[in-house]
């Protein structure tokens, strides 16, 4: 029988079935850095090892609430959607960094990497074992709903390799100084000035905040290389700015 799934619940009977070895992989604390002053090193709080439902929800909470004391207002629900990463990094060494008064947060780890980000980033792609299921939702949900977020905010969600090994995802909702001062100076650019297809691109992202050449060809019609080389265009002309596999406003 179907059943919905609560995250950090326990389920009913789960104290009847043989614990899955990940709960012996918990053993690094997560280390949260928090840069709260520019000119100095940043406080560390530490999150030890523990069940691992307790330990997701912990550091989840943790950073949230740090996030917020320095300003920043990312969601516990976006949050906690990295958060769940972990599990598909084994725990290795993860480490979160709150930035930019809370505005930006960095996770990272030292797990086995994520091979093809762009597909990561795509509803339905997920590489949860049945042992992870346990544990998160495992339906390759997270990453693609904290991007979207992420971007209809008119921030932004950036996966990287580690240093070594490992991953680095980086949620922010501010841009930088830099982006805010280029787009103060921009002129806008005339209307008139574009074809009919940069013109219905400009319109859908204005309608849905984003856009992509797969969202344009389903509601234009036309083929993706044809929308990918109109979006193109428009991130030359300063137009648009390219997010992930997403296409915003600048």
């Amino acid at each position: 029988m179907a059943h919905a799934f609560y995250p950090f619940v326990e389920n009913d009977g789960a104290d009847d079935v043989e614990k899955p070895s990940l709960e012996s992989m918990v053993v690094y604390p997560a280390r949260i850095a928090v840069y709260d002053d520019a000119a100095a090193a940043p406080r560390v709080v530490i999150v030890e090892p523990q069940s691992v439902r307790s330990y997701l929800e912990e550091i989840t909470q943790v950073v949230t609430k740090l996030s917020h004391e320095q300003g920043g207002s990312i969601p516990f629900m976006v949050i906690r959607e990295i958060v769940e990463n972990y599990v598909h990094a084994y725990f290795m060494s993860p480490t979160i960094s709150i930035l930019d008064d809370g505005n930006t947060i960095r996770f990272s780890d030292q797990g086995p990497g994520i091979a093809s980000k762009e597909r990561a980033l795509e509803y339905g792609t997920t590489s949860a074992t049945e042992e992870m299921k346990r544990y998160i939702r495992g339906v390759g949900s997270g990453l693609p709903y904290a991007q979207q977020y992420m971007v209809d905010k008119g921030g932004s969600l950036v996966i990287e390799d580690n240093i070594d090994q490992g991953t680095v995802v980086t949620i922010s909702t501010r841009e930088s100084a830099k982006e805010q001062i280029k787009a103060h100076n921009k002129p806008t650019a005339p209307t008139v000035m574009l074809g009919e297809r940069a013109q219905a691109v400009l319109d859908f992202v204005k309608s849905n905040g984003y856009a992509g050449p797969t969202e344009l060809k389903a509601k234009y019609g036309l083929s993706a290389p044809t929308w990918s080389r109109e979006l193109s265009a428009l991130v030359d002309a300063g137009i648009l700015k390219k997010t992930g596999r997403k296409y915003t406003l600048v």
